[in-house]
């Protein structure tokens, strides 16, 4: 009976030391595979209880060189690619509505570079994602979440909810990487762009991580983006504010599905390539844009005065039109930061760094 008793503890003992084996195996493999992916997920931080404003750092790996080898030419290639390579197959829906935006670049009294941009849409949660890339630049950039499924209803508050926000890097808006390059998208009301080239393919947001990533200067940008056939996002149109750390500032634009190269610091809803085009919508608040830096020849004296301009230019909800301003962020080019405002709340305003 003894005898019984032994063989059965000692056998147990070797059932359990076998499932410890099995877990520890089956753990090593897991992060193996998702290790980045959960390490990425553990950072992601709500701000505040009331605000709609989450933190990431991106510590997987998004593939972007493998990403710039085939491309893509429609959203729908975009999330294929994001779902095999990122999401390791999780589905994922992406949308880029129309949106309407503002941005303006200028310079603190200390010289210190800076890019302000609004982003106007409606029920758009946010995302600062830093991506430090083993193969690039690292980088903040801000991303709406309502684009990756999410919105006020339906935050990414736990691990299991946050597993979309793993497609954020390529899904930016705005933003600025180590070397001061600072970038923001903006829709125009013209045909969207469908270049059609033997080149690469590339979509709107993808075009911004690429540059996040690879672009020091303007310069480098343009060139960059003059390598891929550019495919507007969502049938809609959209042009890029680019600036560098040294106060290179140009609007990318795309006529005619050719690229236009417009030197100006300041960009909103219509086009400003020279000639006879659909200008869309914007023309009054880029007059305040153009009216405050022309006034005080691109300076600022400290970022709160930029902000204001951003507050001056941001837009209410009315009866007629159902967006609004739903964040601000003044980038600092040099510390690699970004002062950001919630909703309009600018009496509330956060800052983060590199």
């Amino acid at each position: 009976m003894v005898q019984n008793k032994t063989a059965w503890k000692h056998g147990a003992a070797r059932a359990v030391k076998a499932i410890f084996a099995v877990l520890g195996a089956l753990t090593i493999v897991f992060f193996a595979f998702f290790g980045g992916e959960f390490s990425t997920l553990k950072t992601l931080n709500r701000v505040e209880d009331d605000a709609n404003l989450f933190t990431m750092e991106y510590k997987a790996d998004y593939a972007l060189d493998r990403f710039l080898k085939i491309g893509a030419s429609t959203d729908t290639e975009l999330i294929e690619f994001i779902v095999r390579q990122v999401l390791k197959g999780i589905p994922l829906k992406f949308d880029l509505p129309n949106l309407g935006c503002s941005t303006f670049a200028a310079k603190l009294a200390d010289g210190t570079p800076i890019f302000g941009r609004n982003f106007d849409m409606y029920d758009s949660p946010a995302l600062l994602v830093t991506t430090r890339p083993k193969d690039g630049y690292a980088s903040i950039s801000m991303v709406n979440l309502a684009y990756i499924g999410y919105n006020s209803e339906n935050l990414p508050t736990s691990l299991v909810k946050g597993i979309m926000t793993l497609a954020a890097p390529y899904a930016p808006l705005d933003g600025v990487n180590e070397k001061g390059l600072a970038v923001g998208v903006l829709q125009i009301k013209t045909t969207p762009t469908n270049q059609q080239t033997d080149k690469v393919d590339i979509t709107t947001t993808s075009a911004i991580r690429l540059l996040l990533d690879r672009a020091a200067t303007v310069e480098e940008a343009i060139e960059l983006l003059s390598q891929y056939d550019m495919h507007a996002s969502a049938n809609s149109c959209y042009h890029f504010h680019i600036a560098d750390a040294d106060g290179g500032s140009v609007i990318v634009e795309y006529i005619d599905d050719e690229m236009s190269v417009v030197q100006d610091d300041a960009a909103t809803n219509f086009l400003l390539t020279p000639g006879e085009y659909d200008f869309g919508k914007g023309e009054d608040r880029y007059a305040t844009l153009r009216e405050t830096l022309d006034a005080n020849g691109g300076i600022f004296e400290n970022g709160d005065l930029a902000m204001n301009l951003l507050e001056a230019v941001s837009q209410q909800v009315s009866e007629e039109k159902k967006s609004s301003t739903q964040w601000s962020c003044v980038y600092d080019q040099h510390a690699v930061s970004v002062d950001i405002a919630m909703n309009m709340n600018y009496e509330k305003v956060y800052t983060f760094g590199l």
